[in-house]
């Protein structure tokens, strides 16, 4: 096939760029290198990327915070980490996804970082949990309250608990934080 010869070199940065899953290498939590899937992914093009933090996909510093803690832990003890959330995209809108990651420096776990992020469709999201079990879940994670979440939802603050104490029992957990942990994590 005359004209389609690429050197090794294209063809790792061909892969990489049109990988089918998002891509993401930082240094301490902000982007140094994405691929174009990425970029599509949450909206915004590759230039508007570079240099930011990854503040940038959450709502509040304390969600920010509180992923960072989470998978700090498992990036110390095992150099990988992965979980399931919902990542925020330029419009505002939030979408779930299969997130990894990976430690290029166990000693400092997060000063070289390589991510990975995989949407996951509505319809495989709706086997596990209920739409509206998904929002309670999205906003628990943000660090809101029943009241904050009934009020957000227009619902009742007992509606809301009544979810809470659902989800608990469903997943195991004794707590809310144990609740989100435990949806975070995936076994590999």
């Amino acid at each position: 096939m005359m004209g389609l010869e690429l050197s090794t070199d294209n063809m790792m940065a061909l892969a990489f760029d049109n990988a089918p899953v998002g891509i993401v290498l930082t240094e301490d939590r902000v982007i140094r290198v994405c691929n174009t899937t990425f970029c599509d992914m949450v909206g915004h093009n590759k230039a508007a990327l570079l240099g930011q933090s990854f503040r940038m996909f959450y709502k509040t510093e304390g969600e920010f915070s509180q992923i960072r803690n989470i998978g700090l832990t498992h990036l110390m003890e095992k150099g990988s980490y992965s979980d399931e959330r919902l990542v925020r995209h330029k419009d505002g809108s939030q979408f779930w996804c299969r997130f990894r990651a990976i430690t290029l420096t166990p000693d400092q776990p997060l000063a070289r970082t390589i991510l990975s992020f995989a949407h996951i469709p509505d319809h495989i999201l709706s086997t596990s949990l209920t739409r509206r079990e998904r929002q309670v879940v999205g906003l628990l994670s943000q660090g809101m309250t029943s009241k904050e979440i009934a009020r957000k939802l227009s619902l009742s603050p007992r509606t809301i608990e009544d979810y809470r104490a659902t989800l608990l029992k469903k997943f195991g957990a004794k707590n809310a934080t144990e609740l989100l942990a435990h949806l975070m994590r995936l076994e590999a």
